[in-house]
């Protein structure tokens, strides 16, 4: 139950031409405290609940415990979230041996493109594809809680 994973900015839309597949999301905080984040989200037509705990120093560990949940579960919970709802498309790009999720964001937080890569350990070595830009794992600003309350739009 920990996810290890890095962030990246992405410099161009070259990933949308080897995307696999590509999902809306839209999802919520019930709880989006620092030490822990309790997120409702709609993927397609299936519902999840996740709990989030604080990262490590790096931002790259943390605990994550996550449940698919129904679609009519999921709906009335995400209607209970704090206010900023996050709306993005998905994309899923396979480079090498590993799954890029590039998260192309709507609405306040339009004009943000975020790629997050999940790893085995930390030191896990991986391919950088030419469109990915500089890291943000460790800035705050890039998690998707903090984006929930203050949107990139306003920064």
């Amino acid at each position: 139950m920990v996810e290890i994973e890095r962030k990246f900015l992405v410099l161009n839309d070259d990933f949308k031409a080897l995307a696999l597949r590509k999902n809306q999301i839209a999802q919520g905080y019930l709880n989006s405290h620092p030490e822990r984040t309790v997120r409702i989200r709609i993927k397609g037509e299936s519902g999840y609940l996740t709990i989030k705990g604080k990262g490590n120093k790096s931002g790259t560990t943390r605990f994550e415990w996550e449940a698919e949940i129904s679609l009519v579960e999921a709906k009335p919970l995400l209607a209970l979230c704090e206010k900023g709802v996050i709306i993005k498309t998905r994309y899923e790009v396979e480079v090498e041996s590993h799954t890029f999720e590039v998260d192309v964001f709507s609405g306040e937080n339009e004009g943000l493109v975020i790629a997050e890569i999940e790893l085995k350990n930390e030191n896990e070595l991986f391919e950088k594809p030419d469109w990915l830009g500089p890291e943000v794992t460790a800035d705050k600003r890039y998690y998707n809680a903090y984006l929930s309350k203050k949107p990139f739009k306003k920064w």
